[in-house]
């Protein structure tokens, strides 16, 4: 065949392209085990964040197998599922569903000081994009232990503050009942929260972000609300 042909040409360019198709098939294939498995150690990282646990890549699942000591699935009855994949659990795609259809994650932790908290699964919508997080409750169901927040998209020096650490702390032992045993969720509140046992600051300058929590929070916990009752009231 004439190299210098238009039909030479073309049939060099379609296989030189379907070869590096194959490799990058190929390549995209092979990375995928270590892809999945750095998503997964992400998320202990963020679940054991909210006990306030350090963590780093090579120590993160480690860790998790010394806190997390049961994985739960529940609906939204507050009834414990059997034989569910509790940690590859979505929550985002289960709050799409009717509440009646959704299976929902719990992770039960024991701390070093002998306690269990309770690790509830978070996920809403900030300014720009998905926001999520995790929620530990005491053994009381009422105080928050601790919590976790990020965001895929969110402005930075705004909105993205609920990701950083200071932020995060102002949720440690407030309460989602008030005093009358009503659920309030946690408000996120613009101007300042003061001395309200159920609310914290709104990140400044972030207000929809700031809504967006307060909205994921109301919403993500009212859906193990049942669960949390049960409990509570155990």
């Amino acid at each position: 065949m004439d190299t210098n042909s238009n039909k030479y040409t073309l049939i060099y360019s379609v296989v030189m392209v379907f070869i590096v198709a194959v490799l990058l098939t190929l390549v995209a294939l092979s990375l995928q085990p270590r892809q999945q498995q750095n998503i997964e150690i992400e998320k202990k990282r963020n679940i054991l964040a909210t006990l306030n646990i350090e963590t780093n890549a090579k120590n993160a699942e480690e860790l998790y197998e010394k806190f997390i000591v049961e994985e739960i699935a529940v609906n939204s009855l507050g009834q414990i599922l059997e034989n569910i994949d509790v940690f590859n659990i979505d929550m985002k795609a289960e709050l799409r569903k009717d509440s009646k259809d959704q299976i929902l994650p719990v992770f039960v932790a024991k701390t070093d000081d002998g306690n269990t908290q309770y690790i509830f699964a978070m996920s809403g919508k900030g300014l720009w994009g998905v926001i999520w997080g995790y929620v530990a409750l005491k053994e009381d169901f009422t105080t928050i232990y601790g919590a976790y927040f990020d965001h895929a998209s969110e402005t930075p020096g705004l909105g993205a503050e609920i990701a950083t650490k200071t932020y995060q702390n102002q949720f440690k032992d407030k309460v989602i009942f008030n005093e009358n045993g009503d659920f309030v969720s946690i408000k996120v509140i613009k101007g300042g929260a003061g001395d309200n046992p159920s609310a914290v600051d709104a990140v400044s300058g972030g207000t929809i972000t700031s809504n967006g929590l307060s909205d994921m929070l109301n919403t993500c916990l009212s859906a193990y609300l049942n669960f949390i009752n049960e409990n509570k009231n155990n």
